[in-house]
């Protein structure tokens, strides 16, 4: 493949896996990955692998428009900016104008599933991004990114050394997916993305209850993991009792809404054809993961 390629966002987790497996395919060489970050020496071993570095500034649109010169196939992962209303939007439509003007053949992003159905607080900004992108008139390719197995760190560890899991999410279920198999399925669409759009879900393979994966999360530690169902206020109240800070509790609580009403139980086969490789179970990630789960 001799078509450029750059990967926003390439300095963190699921940029540096996608970078790692399009380099190990063997399909793509160093010289036409292009990877960008605020911090580019995050990326030097990638540097000295023969792969272009380039500093980009999503807040900064014309440090977009350098970073973005001769790319012809652009993966814009989505930013973690939810501090302000609005700035994250902002920031993935300066990608895609800097994507535009930088001639690009194809522009490939990370959304999330079913944005325009969704309870999660952040859910107009994968929406406002992928409008934004059709607008453009440039084939695409949508990634709706399932949530990552490695979510479960946020909450079950505490839960595992106190015995109860608290939770609002009843009996809706989430078919998880690690963020290497995300990350194996994003590079196989970069090398797929052709003149067609196309939109993706990519989940894990089975969708289970809270209680359910309690059920998986305690059979690997040994340890009994009781699943306390209770409202979204409650759960409100307990993350607030246990000091999380008050401007993210509406979105933690959203995402237990949007999986109690049924919103994130979509099961695909997407990652599984686009990455070419079997996924990984959610028994295998939690026995690998024993150790960091107890803590």
């Amino acid at each position: 493949m001799s078509e450029t390629i750059l990967i926003t966002g390439a300095s963190g987790h699921l940029g540096r896996l996608v970078l790692d497996t399009l380099l190990a395919s063997g399909k793509v060489a160093p010289a036409n990955l292009i990877a960008t970050s605020r911090d580019t020496a995050k990326l030097s071993e990638y540097a000295a692998r023969g792969v272009t570095v380039r500093a980009a500034d999503f807040d900064d649109p014309a440090s977009l428009d350098a970073a973005f010169a001769g790319a012809g196939k652009v993966l814009i992962i989505s930013t973690d900016a939810l501090d302000k209303p609005g700035r994250r939007l902002a920031q993935h439509e300066a990608a895609v104008a800097a994507a535009k003007k930088a001639g690009a053949k194809h522009i490939l992003y990370t959304s999330m599933p079913q944005p325009d159905d969704s309870l999660v607080t952040f859910a107009p900004d994968h929406l406002g991004t992928e409008k934004a992108i059709k607008a453009t008139g440039i084939p695409y390719t949508i990634l709706r990114d399932g949530w990552y197995a490695e979510n479960l760190f946020m909450s079950l560890p505490h839960a595992l050394q106190t015995g109860s899991w608290y939770t609002s999410t009843g009996q809706g279920k989430i078919a998880h997916i690690t963020r290497a198999d995300t990350a194996a399925a994003l590079a196989g669409a970069i090398l797929k993305a052709g003149s067609e759009s196309t939109t993706y879900t990519l989940t894990g393979l089975k969708g289970r209850t809270a209680d359910e994966i309690a059920a998986v999360v305690s059979a690997a530690t040994g340890k009994p993991l009781n699943v306390v169902h209770v409202t979204d206020e409650q759960l409100a109240e307990g993350l607030k009792g246990a000091g999380l800070p008050e401007a993210v509790i509406p979105t933690v609580v959203s995402f237990d809404a949007n999986t109690r009403e049924g919103k994130i139980a979509m099961v695909t086969t997407d990652a599984e054809t686009l990455s070419g490789r079997p996924l990984t179970t959610l028994e295998d990630f939690v026995a690998a993961n024993k150790a960091a789960l107890l803590g």
